[in-house]
């Protein structure tokens, strides 16, 4: 699949379904740095993500400093022709506004996916 080269960073497109709904989710980070993938609240609102009673709050720390995010299993996430069944994913209020999230080691290493920098392609190893 195609990267897409943006304010010096890496981005992809993925796929998110929730209890039916589903939505392409634009301009996520391509984070090898990042151990889980992480996604914006405000981009997935629309389809009824929202933090509840059942999720776990959890902690990240990094350059950044510290923030907190919501876990929640989605139905589906699919990236290129990837497809993720009952995958937990965390959600936060992410800050940015042409960035929605980052594809983080937990689905990159899942999908055996690496990284062809010259050519700005992700794919599966075979």
């Amino acid at each position: 699949m195609k990267i897409k080269y943006e304010y010096g960073l890496l981005l992809v497109n993925i796929a998110l379904s929730f209890n039916g709904k589903s939505k392409i989710i634009e301009n996520m980070v391509v984070d090898t740095g990042a151990a889980r993938t992480l996604i914006s609240q405000n981009i997935v609102e629309d389809i009824g993500i929202q933090v509840d009673l059942h999720d776990t709050i959890v902690t990240y720390f990094g350059v950044g400093g510290k923030e907190h995010a919501f876990r929640k299993q989605v139905d589906q996430i699919q990236i290129d022709d990837c497809l993720f069944e009952g995958v937990e994913v965390d959600f936060n209020d992410f800050g940015y506004d042409d960035i929605n999230g980052l594809l983080g080691l937990d689905l990159l290493l899942k999908a055996g996916f690496t990284l062809d920098l010259l050519q700005l392609e992700m794919n599966r190893t075979p």
